[in-house]
């Protein structure tokens, strides 16, 4: 039988308990207060009790004080509860002071995060990069507890009373720490071998970022037809996903489904999670998804902006895309600038993937008439799979048609091309009057 783990939870308000940007004060207290429940369901936590505190600022020695101290502890023993969780980072002396009180483990808000996203790593790079972040997150956090952790070593021939127990174990999470970086960087030298590869055929990437739980996964399955793990559950996607996607100009891209974002999301995992990220610093677009439905959709969409600024990409094109419509009340209005879809239905699917193709400026659709053998069927294959085709008519054996698509495409079969469309000759002969120019000058 599995063992019952009662969670008993501290939410803190946002004033100066809490110190937070402006973008987390922005946060409705309820929906923080949810957000801080689903992230304990989402650890495998059975909730007991539930405590706020509102204060002025907070105590120094346990965060709280001694009165809700006592409370928590009273809390405790009347519900056996075996775990305590602060919404809110406690700093090492406070931990160590409020664990003295309670005997049950405690936890704040870092390390919960932290828990879910061990439990939900599947990959040997998503294990590392938790493993990196949580001990990161616990080497100033090593305190003495008793004689255990002063311990000396040394004897006949030393110099001294040798290293403390705790000089032991913070020189062994030094060790490891390096030799996870190590493996990290030759993961990333891969990644980079095959980002290499790949951009040798100009493929752009675009990378779906949001909040947690907005429904990434399942627009993601929508648009390309995977089967990758959709859960209501918060953070069930850690390692990265990539899919191709064929646009309706026939172009071909690189779909991500990426780690969502949270309101403070600590900072250790933005910074060890940077190689899961790097599909989302070298997209070429980022299609923002917000739940349409939530609460909070505009305090959500400022909590993801400031992640993406905290990984320089906050200036990339960036798709508004309104998920989730479905559950709105039908009639409701949708603000200027944000596309309307359901991943869950497939509602605004073909929408969505014709305004992506519009904002992709790598590798430029061109429009050019060709004249080609019919004898040469592997190039009229090639751009019937990878263009748009109009005006198709045969001449004796030759085939004479207009084809939109990618201009790597295009350009391997420009000894056929007849004439490009007026719009490129102009601009080709705006290009050259310019450079004429610029050499008198």
């Amino acid at each position: 039988m599995q063992a019952r783990q009662a969670a008993s939870i501290l939410a803190q308000s946002d004033g100066e308990a809490a110190p937070v940007d402006a973008a987390s004060q922005d946060i409705d207290f309820d929906a923080s207060l949810a957000e801080f429940q689903e992230l304990a369901r989402s650890a495998g936590a059975i909730i007991a009790a539930v405590l706020i505190q509102r204060r002025g600022r907070p105590d120094a020695a346990t965060l709280v004080g001694g009165g809700k101290l006592d409370e928590i502890v009273a809390t405790v023993a009347s519900t056996g509860a075996s775990l305590v969780l602060f919404d809110h980072d406690l700093t090492p002396s406070q931990a160590r002071n409020v664990e003295e009180r309670l005997p049950c483990t405690v936890i704040d808000r870092t390390q919960l995060i932290l828990d879910i996203f061990a439990r939900h790593a599947r990959t040997r790079e998503g294990m590392l990069q938790v493993e990196l972040a949580q001990l990161e997150y616990a080497l100033p956090r090593i305190g003495g507890k008793g004689k255990s952790m002063s311990q000396t070593g040394g004897g006949i021939g030393t110099r001294g009373p040798g290293e403390t127990q705790l000089e032991v174990d913070k020189r062994k999470i030094r060790g490891r720490l390096d030799r996870i970086k190590q493996q990290l960087e030759a993961v990333r030298r891969i990644r980079r071998q095959q980002r290499g590869r790949r951009e040798a055929v100009p493929v752009p990437t675009v990378a779906l970022v949001g909040y947690t739980n907005a429904g990434k996964s399942t627009l993601f399955n929508t648009l390309t037809g995977a089967e990758v793990l959709a859960s209501e559950r918060m953070f069930a996607t850690l390692d990265p996903k990539l899919r191709q996607l064929t646009l309706p100009s026939r172009r071909k891209v690189l779909l991500s489904d990426t780690v969502g974002f949270l309101r403070n999301l600590p900072h250790a995992l933005v910074t060890s999670f940077r190689a899961t990220l790097e599909e989302v610093e070298r997209a070429e677009l980022l299609v923002h998804v917000r739940d349409a439905a939530s609460p909070t959709l505009d305090a959500q969409r400022s909590q993801v902006e400031a992640v993406l600024k905290e990984l320089e990409v906050g200036e990339k094109p960036t798709l508004q895309v309104l998920n989730k419509v479905d559950l709105l009340p039908e009639g409701t209005p949708i603000a200027p600038g944000n596309l309307p879809v359901s991943g869950l239905t497939g509602y605004g699917r073909e929408e969505l993937l014709l305004a992506i193709d519009a904002m992709l400026t790598a590798d430029p659709l061109e429009t050019m008439e060709f004249r080609i053998p019919q004898s040469e069927g592997r190039v009229l294959a090639s751009l019937e799979r990878g263009a748009t085709i109009q005006n198709q008519r045969f001449e004796g054996n030759l085939v004479t048609l207009t084809a939109i698509g990618p201009k790597s495409l295009l350009e391997r079969y420009r000894k056929y091309v007849v004439r490009e469309p007026r719009k490129n000759r102009v601009q080709a002969e705006e290009a050259e009057s310019a450079e004429i120019q610029g050499r008198m000058k």
